[in-house]
């Protein structure tokens, strides 16, 4: 089920598949969805929720997975990858696309005035906190600190605001 409210703007050019399991896809309040972005319910049955105020820039990636959850105020740049679910692959007799999925890490919670930089790619059980910043091009895997800047690939703190 798609809900956007009537404030907000998706482009013609934006992909969001609708769900066959029941997955809620919810664009909030005055957010913007631009275009080139996928949103593809696959590997769970979670929601996306984008809160008020979002803008989710062009080539960005959605997979429901485990559910995403944006609070308000969100900003994500270019080119971003969420991605709340993993596949099973220990079994080596058996192929990957046969072994479904991991159980969930917890999905992916952004809180309120986040900023992800472009080509970010953010995965099952990250939880970015208030008015945190993450810089281009890293991976986030776990919980990032309210108002911390990281960036990188093991994820380092770079900052912080003030």
């Amino acid at each position: 089920m798609i809900e956007i409210h009537p404030s907000a703007r998706v482009s013609s050019l934006a992909d969001i598949e609708d769900s066959t399991r029941g997955t809620r896809i919810v664009v909030g309040e005055n957010s913007v969805i631009d275009s080139f972005v996928k949103i593809k319910p696959a590997g769970g049955s979670g929601d996306l929720t984008f809160g008020r105020f979002c803008y989710i820039n062009s080539g960005c990636v959605f997979y429901t997975g485990n559910g995403i959850e944006f609070g308000d105020h969100v900003l994500v740049a270019a080119n971003c990858t969420f991605a709340p679910v993993n596949h099973a692959f220990k079994d080596k007799d058996r192929l990957i696309r046969e072994q479904g999925f991991q159980p969930t890490r917890g999905g992916i919670r952004i809180e309120d005035d986040v900023w992800i930089g472009a080509n970010v790619v953010i995965l099952d059980g990250a939880h970015l906190r208030k008015g945190c910043v993450i810089a281009a091009g890293s991976i986030v895997r776990g919980e990032v600190a309210p108002y911390t800047i990281v960036g990188g690939n093991p994820l380092k703190v770079l900052g912080h605001r003030e």
